[in-house]
């Protein structure tokens, strides 16, 4: 077996929080509405097309001709994005900067859509601390597909086994290790630290 070398991360829900009623809570005061509206219309089946790679506008465009009562709420989801994310994940942000001070090589594989990586991307000084980051909207391959954990190891450089990823999708960290990576399925913080110190990555 390779010895592990390199952290590779997911970002939504290990890296930082996400939610899309982080958002529409905001604009939805009933609790019942919000609900519908997170399950029936702007949904996160609907929102992976985007990571999937499909154009937003085209979406938007779609979704408000469907439910044109919404359209106001559609378009939110377009201009606000970056609010359904409200911060950090508990303790994963200081892990990074533990493991980049260590020495140890970053990157990351995320299912983002590619106009919402723009915008979110800049906000977040932490990326600076990884090599390469592989979003699925800019590729049009997403997480569990097996494709996209070939070309990370292409682009980033590594042999199979040298690498463990580190996702909260079970789906994703199964196709991980069928496909050249060790994986490590997110719960938190704590647990992946005690890990990633058993693999002698960090102190």
């Amino acid at each position: 077996m390779a010895q592990i070398t390199t952290v590779v991360f997911d970002v939504g829900k290990v890296l930082f929080e996400w939610d899309l009623r982080h958002l529409f809570a905001k604009l939805i005061a009933n609790k019942d509405e919000l609900e519908y509206f997170v399950t029936v219309i702007v949904t996160p089946e609907w929102h992976f097309q985007h990571d999937a790679g499909r154009a937003l506008d085209d979406m938007v465009a779609e979704r408000v001709a469907e439910f044109p009562q919404h359209a106001e709420l559609i378009a939110a989801y377009a201009t606000r994005f970056n609010e359904t994310i409200p911060g950090p994940v508990t303790g994963s942000l200081e892990i990074v900067q533990e493991l980049a001070e260590c020495g140890v090589p970053l990157f990351a594989i995320t299912n983002f859509g590619a106009e919402f990586w723009n915008s979110f991307r800049p906000t977040q000084p932490i990326f600076d601390r990884f090599q390469d980051i592989i979003v699925s909207g800019v590729e049009k391959l997403v997480k569990p597909d097996p494709a996209i954990y070939a070309l990370a190891l292409q682009r980033f450089g590594l042999q199979p086994g040298e690498a463990i990823f580190v996702d909260d999708n079970h789906d994703n960290v199964v196709s991980a290790r069928a496909n050249g990576f060790a994986a490590h399925h997110f719960t938190d913080a704590a647990s992946l630290h005690r890990e990633l110190v058993a693999l002698s990555l960090l102190l």
